[in-house]
């Protein structure tokens, strides 16, 4: 069948998803010179890093889904001209607790002798403090070497760790589980708990899991641009996703949306890409297919045998609020603690508690979460007449809600779980939130919730899984292949976070498939 009108019956490259992986690819193998189309379902590039105005009449663009940078490489803003800019968090976090019947907590950030302060005020004494130097610096010296290697070939396991050149760091993050030097090295439950998050975003794990994902998980939080930090986009995600698309247009790359792809046969020298649209379906042929979705969404389009079952296992919550509330905890301003990564409920033995509870099959008793204000760092993504009047947005992500839990009655257990994260919430609040929240132009309140079967039912996320499957640790193995994006299909390739060394917003599948193919290509 021909390729619909407006499209070329070949190109050299074809993309299945405009993610901002895929936009990463398409942007380097046009710039190549290389002749290359995107094919997106949805009506809009980005996939999950993409900025709405989720709140009917209401001024306030949010990053709906993705919302911080952190893995993004400098070296891929740069070789595409991208203008996308980020902004340094002056807070890391604030995590509040009860002590002895006083509400207190834990800052960090704000320049070394605050933070030694407050290590001080919470733990009493310099103890935690001079671990917790120790530990991270530990980590700071393994993120140096390692993530200049995610955008190289991948090296082997020994290659690796001759780089990170550190025996006892090795030991402690790629072959012990993360709780074992969490208990060694800390002693204060909270402080624990503090360190232990890292491992636990979007991964359904506990602290010993003999698997070691939770090692995955904590390698990819702590290794981002070098230093680990994790920084605000200006102007929201969709910042990078549009300047991206940009890229791939100026390029010369053409980007149909509304085109879903539903089969792939390939040969290993060519390929056939059916597509479906609302007038009908079609194809095209390209020499290189590279696909932006999940491994799961890839063995379907080729016909392959199903990976193992991904599921996530995160709530994700976006809110806007009149103005921040006031804190228990009266040493700390609110646009301090709400500017870093509020945590909630994630003390070490809360941690355990609540992914007990999810393994047994219930909702967590105290829900684990965190929360940041990216107004506070970026107020553009707000308008002018909501700034003037002090609106601020709340991003939470939540821990421990496998989507097996939501199986029963999504809406139901949604609206539940939503109801006992803000109540934790609120235990550290000198007032309640919802006496805060705005209302949109249906006097709604302005709160918007995505378990994961709904990000699988709005995204394709097999599961939910922000990372379309456990992580991968950052080097070689059985059948990775050269780049980590091979496939058994020698001119299909996998570029989405499913891929080696995928997962979070780092374009980084993207870049490495784009080098695969030029490199076959000698470009």
């Amino acid at each position: 069948m021909p390729a619909l009108e407006g499209l070329h019956r070949r190109y050299d490259a074809v993309i299945v998803g405009g993610g901002h992986n895929g936009l990463v690819a398409a942007a380097y193998l046009a710039r190549a010179g290389r002749s290359v189309l995107v094919l997106e379902r949805l009506g809009n590039t980005g996939g999950a890093a993409v900025s709405t105005r989720p709140f009917a009449g209401v001024d306030a663009r949010l990053s709906r889904y993705s919302y911080l940078v952190s893995l993004l490489p400098k070296k891929i803003v740069r070789d595409l001209g991208l203008d996308f800019r980020v902004r340094t968090r002056n807070v890391s976090s604030y995590t509040p607790v009860e002590r002895d019947g006083r509400p207190t907590g834990l800052l960090v950030g704000g320049g070394e002798r605050r933070t030694r302060e407050a290590f001080a005020r919470l733990t009493g004494g310099e103890q935690e403090y001079r671990a917790w130097q120790r530990f991270y610096d530990m980590t700071g010296r393994v993120a140096k070497r390692v993530f200049p290697t995610l955008t190289e070939p991948l090296p082997s396991r020994d290659e690796l760790r001759l780089r990170v050149d550190d025996e006892e760091a090795w030991r402690v993050l790629f072959e012990e589980p993360i709780g074992v030097a969490v208990e060694d090295r800390f002693a204060d439950d909270l402080v624990r708990g503090v360190v232990l998050t890292d491992a636990l975003i979007g991964t359904f794990a506990d602290a010993h899991d003999p698997s070691l994902k939770q090692n995955r998980c904590f390698l990819y939080h702590v290794i981002g641009g070098g230093t680990g930090a994790w920084d605000v986009p200006v102007g929201g995600m969709g910042a990078l996703t549009d300047a991206l698309a940009g890229a791939a247009r100026q390029a010369g790359a053409v980007l149909a949306t509304g085109h879903e792809v539903v089969g792939i046969s390939a040969d290993g020298g060519s390929a056939e890409i059916t597509y479906r649209t609302a007038e009908g379906e079609g194809t095209v042929a390209a020499r290189h297919v590279l696909v932006n979705a999940s491994p799961r969404e890839l063995a379907a389009l080729t016909g392959d045998q199903p990976p193992t079952p991904a599921e996530g296992a995160q709530l994700k919550v976006n809110i806007l609020l009149k103005r921040l509330p006031r804190l228990r905890d009266s040493e700390v301003d609110p646009r301090e603690a709400f500017a870093g990564t509020f945590h909630i409920a994630e003390g070490y033995q809360q941690l355990a508690t609540a992914h007990a509870e999810a393994a047994a099959g219930r909702l967590p008793t105290a829900p684990p979460s965190e929360i940041y204000c990216h107004s506070l760092t970026d107020p553009t993504i707000l308008g002018p007449d909501l700034v003037e009047q002090g609106y601020q947005t709340l991003t939470l992500f939540g821990l421990h809600t496998p989507a097996r839990l939501f199986d029963r009655d999504n809406d139901a257990v949604r609206e539940e779980l939503l109801k006992s994260t803000l109540a934790q919430l609120d235990a550290h609040l000198a007032e309640p939130l919802t006496d805060y929240v705005a209302t949109d132009a249906d006097g709604q309140p302005c709160i918007e919730a995505k378990t994961p079967l709904d990000l699988e039912r709005d995204l394709r996320l097999p599961g939910g899984n922000i990372f379309h499957r456990d992580l991968s640790w950052p080097y070689a193995e059985e059948g990775t292949g050269r780049w980590g994006v091979e496939t058994r299909h020698a001119n299909v390739l996998l570029c989405g976070a499913g891929a080696v060394r995928g997962g979070g917003v780092s374009g980084v599948p993207g870049h490495n498939a784009a080098m695969a193919v030029l490199e076959e290509l000698g470009g």
